[in-house]
């Protein structure tokens, strides 16, 4: 019985870049041996144990064989009798397939380390093909380690792309779907996940409603980059360095669906763009089950971003509407997101990277002086039901109109 770490725990020893998790393979062990040794069993598909003190994971050595389409279509073999190389090559790329033994030295049969320095991700073997899950597992390490100079091999992206054309992605859950992008959105380089996608084809199968919009038009004098798609991944980035949140960053991902919707007649305008893309997230989130506190922002975003962009010219009442559009009093750690979100969006064009938004702040200052709206005084006055709701939002309107007039007018783009 010979014990090795593996997996995410030695590449990034080797990169020498953070990492938390530990996983194990255990050579030359039975189901028995290990339960025997004090180890939990928690894996149903195959053997995956708990260590008894660091609840570190520990899997017998495995082999596998493709039984039917999609990623649980496989035959798991666990025995004392597979070897560490057989379970290493069942992997799914080559820096991903090598380990190191309880003597600190590095095992690695299908070359990882040499793809490591050379900053290569490649598969290990063509059963790569036989998992539609690898894709997007690719996708995401490019997330992690584009910054790096981390490339997909010509090899591996022509497989990703013939899993995309004879059907294989099809077969993806929604869960693992979200499950990864999730994971991609908080890495360093999230625009390297969907840029990954796209260039093998399965975004316009996973997400089609955002690889369409890649080649749609916007009007120039506001959009320099023009294409909504590369808007759309120049907004990420922007999101990204304002915010290390998921869901502000999905909001950003997702808050010009609309525009994929606008009929070509009237390109490059993308008029009521807001309410359509509004809709279109409800639909994806459905679809991919996404959580609901990443849904609620994102359609508050797709809604309302117009909203952010010209608050200095709303009147006072449309300010209040949209504050109670975005539950901003009851949940006001939502709104600041979607005001990271929206300056994400303006900040995402050529030249305006490092311009000065008043916006955001004029939102956070005309929250704060409404917050102060005194309820129960006015309860004590008399006012009850709709007549107090009323009241609340005239002393609200009357308060940001107080707001405006002493704001400061700066550039409003």
């Amino acid at each position: 019985m010979k014990t090795y770490l593996v997996g995410g725990a030695v590449r990034d020893e080797i990169l020498g870049y953070p990492f938390k998790e530990r996983d194990w393979v255990v050579v030359g062990a039975s189901v028995e041996d290990m339960t025997t040794a004090g180890y939990q069993q928690v894996g149903k598909d195959f053997p995956v144990f708990l260590h008894p003190e660091t609840k570190d994971e520990y899997a017998l050595a495995r082999t596998e064989r493709k039984t039917a389409a999609g990623y649980k279509g496989f035959a798991v073999h666990a025995s004392p009798e597979v070897t560490l190389e057989e379970d290493l090559i069942r992997r799914d790329l080559t820096i991903n397939a090598i380990a190191k033994d309880e003597a600190g030295e590095f095992i690695d049969p299908y070359n990882g380390i040499k793809d490591i320095n050379n900053k290569i991700l490649r598969h290990v073997s063509d059963a790569f093909v036989e998992d539609p899950v690898r894709i997007l597992r690719v996708a995401r390490f490019m997330a992690r380690y584009a910054h790096l100079g981390f490339t997909v091999a010509d090899e591996t992206m022509n497989l990703m792309k013939d899993m995309v054309s004879n059907g294989e992605v099809d077969a993806l859950v929604a869960e693992r779907v979200w499950q990864e992008m999730q994971k991609a959105l908080i890495e360093q380089t999230p625009v390297a996940f969907i840029t990954t996608l796209r260039d093998c084809g399965a975004l316009q199968r996973i997400m089609p409603e955002l690889d369409c919009l890649f080649g749609v038009p916007q009007p120039e004098e506001h959009h320099p980059e023009v294409d909504t798609g590369i808007h759309t991944m120049m907004v990420l980035e922007q999101a990204c360095l304002l915010s290390k949140a998921s869901d502000v960053r999905f909001a950003a991902l997702v808050h010009d669906l609309g525009k994929g919707t606008t009929p070509q007649a009237e390109w490059p305008r993308h008029f009521e763009h807001e309410a359509r893309g509004a809709k279109i997230v409800l639909q994806v989130c459905q679809r991919l089950r996404i959580p609901k506190d990443h849904r609620d922002l994102a359609e508050r975003t797709a809604r309302l971003h117009l909203h952010y962009h010209r608050a200095l010219e709303l009147k006072a009442s449309t300010v209040v509407k949209t504050m109670e559009q975005c539950d901003a009093y009851r949940k006001p750690e939502r709104f600041e997101k979607f005001l990271l979100a929206c300056e994400a969006d303006a900040r995402g064009r050529p030249g305006y990277e490092h311009k000065d938004f008043p916006q955001g702040d004029f939102f956070r200052q005309a929250l704060k002086v409404t917050q102060k709206v005194d309820v129960e005084a006015l309860r004590k006055l008399g006012f009850e039901q709709l007549v107090l709701a009323d009241k609340i939002r005239e002393t609200r309107v009357n308060a940001v109109t107080e707001l405006i007039n002493s704001f400061p007018q700066k550039d409003k783009d």
